[in-house]
């Protein structure tokens, strides 16, 4: 094995962290006969040959050495070598990719179009490892045929022929992922897969297959979902609770019964057409073998696996060791999170299923709110997961949903509960059907109100958060006792924002603990979030202790501190009086962030629009850009006392930063009142970057009343009738963008209302 490693000049290679002359050593690493050694050695692919799917010339001169891995029996693990591999060749760049490549970016591709060959070239491999004897390696064969082969029709039929005598449920579960990926990376063939995953659904012995033909049904051939989905799922489920555990959800249909599902059969294909000759691959290029046309299914008889006994893939990954490494942490949490669950992959199988269904809100809210009445908690749990994650991408009706997570909070089961608990932090107002729940929690544990940390300052709970969000009084005992601790919850001041009057109560003590606070350098920690809240509550009798704070603000993270003392001095307006003197001196350094600050604050203590206006004309032309948007936002608020700006704010309609543009656009109607130019430079932003609408419509609320027919009531009333929210992003997510999404909602509905403060006609 290995013949040739040791002629590659390594060390003339880099990866991820350096030269790639430790490779030759992960490779042998993955062959070793400890088990604690392989995982490090697939650790150390990942985290530096393969670093975050990244192909570097040290990755390319691997692929040979990996195949032969694969095919040795002699190596344990090899499944996660087949994983490996089918990400190191998996990478698509279709045509849109290859247009946005820049010169920076033409190696990298290039190492990805080169993987990708050398991989496909090799997958053959994968037809013999579909039935290894090692189940790990089984597990992970399907998807690399269906990722990697460049003849799908072949790869479609040996599923179908491997389906019926593979003996591991978990494997058989793969085989119907594989023919979903086939579908979904080669179209013509949808119709076919959906055919034959209908069947599987309707049909199959095991629940499980059912549920997993279900769910790739939704990915590639939606259409052939059942129109009763929701009760079909919620019936697999409850017969897949009804599995004694150990069992492996055979659901053996009798000594003639495939133990995998229904056969195989002619009359179950479609009709060959011209996507599906006998002899023509709509995808590949290749000659076909005789011995592996797949006209009618027709495929050269795969010998079947020894039944018994019937090895699990888990089992085949190879003994399961604690390691310290990234792979092996993954492996411990899987394990936790999955102990005495006799199906864990049914999660999996749901979360397909609901990416699938996609913008079918209604179908997905039923169907979690049924999983979310179940009896196992396991299933409850990963519900109330999956109930997060519909919320933050879908616009929709959830009243029922939030409710039944809401009931979560009182379960005995603490992972249940905090899932709960952190779903319902991120949902804002819409966790409204829960404000009784989250309360009860909230009085039932008060040793839970703040969250400690081995490093880094306290927090609030989830719970009392999500309570805070709603605007609920009943989080004030909770924020009052975190005022009380000897480190103060650095949230402490975004919850007293949200809850508005009702933290009224709790200004003495953000007084009091701020005027604690010593002016060193961990003062911007301890100071910020008290600063915050008496922002939100503009309590300007606490204007000394602010003003201790800009006075004596350290050197470090000293910018930051003034500007979160000066942001607390303008909300307070007049009542911050006394710090007039203090704001004029800074203004005198017209140009710098401070300065602009310091004028915006002055303006709303003192109304002196002659002070300001020049320092925030100064700030117009700075070189940043963060400096030029603060000061067009000041000089919006001055209003027609700053109409002398409107020239120069309009000069900055073209400029290349988008942010800007949109600043100087509000601004410009601020100090002007013309609406014409300013909102078609806000509807061109709304276009470009989904992320400024909310900024745009709330101006457009503010101009009101929006006029029928115009294209800016076109554009808001398209916003409205979306499913998906503005910035739910694949992939990824805020803290916030459920909050964010449903203001802008409000924001549409308010500016077509017409309840803003000018008109735009």
């Amino acid at each position: 094995m290995f013949s040739g490693i040791d002629e590659v000049d390594w060390a003339s290679m880099e990866h991820a962290y350096g030269p790639a002359d430790d490779v030759p050593e992960l490779l042998r690493g993955l062959a070793s006969a400890d088990p604690a050694e392989r995982e490090a050695a697939l650790d150390g692919m990942y985290g530096a040959v393969h670093h975050q799917g990244d192909v570097y010339a040290c990755t390319l001169a691997c692929i040979p050495f990996l195949f032969e891995l694969v095919v040795d029996p002699g190596v344990q693990d090899r499944g996660g070598v087949v994983e490996l591999l089918t990400s190191i060749g998996g990478f698509d760049l279709d045509e849109d990719d290859e247009a946005e490549i820049d010169e920076d970016e033409i190696e990298g591709a290039a190492n990805y179009a080169m993987a990708a060959a050398a991989v496909t070239a090799g997958a053959g491999v994968f037809f013999e490892l579909i039935a290894d004897e090692d189940p790990g390696v089984r597990l992970a064969a399907p998807l690399a045929l269906a990722t990697l082969h460049r003849h799908p029709v072949r790869v479609l039929a040996l599923l179908r022929e491997r389906l019926p005598v593979e003996p591991d449920e978990e494997v058989r579960l793969a085989l119907v992922e594989a023919a979903g990926r086939v579908a979904l990376r080669h179209r013509p063939l949808a119709e076919r897969v959906g055919k034959w995953l209908g069947l599987l659904a309707s049909r199959a012995d095991s629940p499980g297959l059912r549920l997993a033909a279900l769910a790739q049904l939704a990915r590639c051939s939606p259409d052939g979902l059942p129109g009763d989905v929701v009760p079909v799922v919620s019936g697999l489920l409850r017969e897949m609770r009804s599995v004694p555990e150990g069992s492996g959800d055979r659901g053996d249909g009798g000594e003639h019964a495939p133990p995998g599902g229904i056969a195989a059969r002619e009359d179950d294909e479609p009709e060959p057409g011209p996507d599906t000759a006998p002899d023509a691959d709509p995808v590949g290029s290749e000659p076909v073998k005789p011995s592996e046309q797949a006209g009618s299914e027709t495929v050269e008889a795969v010998q079947p696996v020894d039944l018994d006994p019937p090895a699990s893939a888990e089992a085949g990954r190879g003994e399961h060791v604690a390691t310290p490494t990234l792979v092996g942490q993954l492996r411990s949490l899987y394990a936790q999170e999955n102990a005495g669950r006799g199906t864990p992959w049914a999660a999996d199988l749901l979360r397909t299923l609901h990416v699938g269904l996609d913008d079918r809100v209604g179908d997905r809210t039923a169907l979690l709110a049924d999983q979310l009445r179940s009896p196992d908690r396991r299933q409850r749990i990963d519900a109330v997961r999956m109930s997060g994650g519909l919320i933050r991408a879908w616009r929709g009706p959830y009243e029922e949903l939030v409710a039944l997570v809401g009931e979560q909070l009182s379960d005995p089961e603490a992972r249940l509960a905090e899932a709960a608990s952190h779903v319902l932090e991120e949902l804002f107002g819409l966790a409204a059907p829960a404000a009784d729940a989250l309360a009860a929690r909230l009085a039932a544990d008060p040793g839970s109100w703040v969250k400690t940390w081995a490093s880094g300052p306290p927090g609030l709970s989830s719970t009392v958060k999500a309570l805070a969000r709603l605007g609920d009084a009943r989080a004030v005992p909770a924020l009052a006792a975190a005022l009380e601790l000897p480190q103060v919850a650095h949230d402490v001041g975004s919850a007293v924002g949200h809850l508005g009057a009702a933290a009224r109560p709790l200004a003495g003590a953000l007084r009091r603990r701020l005027a604690e606070v010593e002016l060193d350098e961990g003062a911007y920690d301890r100071a910020s979030p008290l600063l915050a809240g008496l922002t939100a509550l503009r309590a300007g009798e606490a204007a000394p202790e602010v003003l201790r704070v800009l006075r004596g603000a350290p050197e470090y993270r000293g910018e930051w501190l003034r500007t979160a003392a000066l942001r607390a001095l303008g909300a307070f307006g007049p009542a911050a009086r006394e710090a007039v003197p203090e704001l004029r001196a800074l203004v005198r350094r017209p140009g710098t962030a401070s300065a602009t600050e310091a004028a915006e604050a002055l303006w709303a203590v003192s109304g002196d629009a002659d002070a300001v206006l020049p320092v925030l004309i100064e700030g117009l032309q700075s070189d940043q850009v963060h400096d030029r948007r603060a000061a067009a936002v000041a000089l919006g608020a001055l209003g027609p006392r700053a109409a002398v700006v409107a020239p120069r704010l309009r000069g900055l309609l073209a400029h290349e930063e988008l942010w800007l543009r949109v600043d100087a656009a509000i601004a410009l109607w601020e100090v002007s009142g013309r609406t014409r130019e300013t909102v078609a430079a806000l509807l061109t932003a709304w276009e470009q970057n989904r992320h400024v609408r909310v900024r745009v419509a709330e101006c457009l609320a503010r101009m009101g009343p929006v006029p029928e027919g115009s294209a800016a009531a076109h554009v808001l009333r398209s916003e409205l009738v979306s499913v998906r929210r503005h910035n739910a992003m694949d992939g990824g997510y805020g803290s916030h963008d459920i909050h964010e999404d449903e203001k802008l909602l409000a924001l549409c509905r308010q500016a077509l209302r017409g309840t803003g403060k000018g008109s735009m006609s």
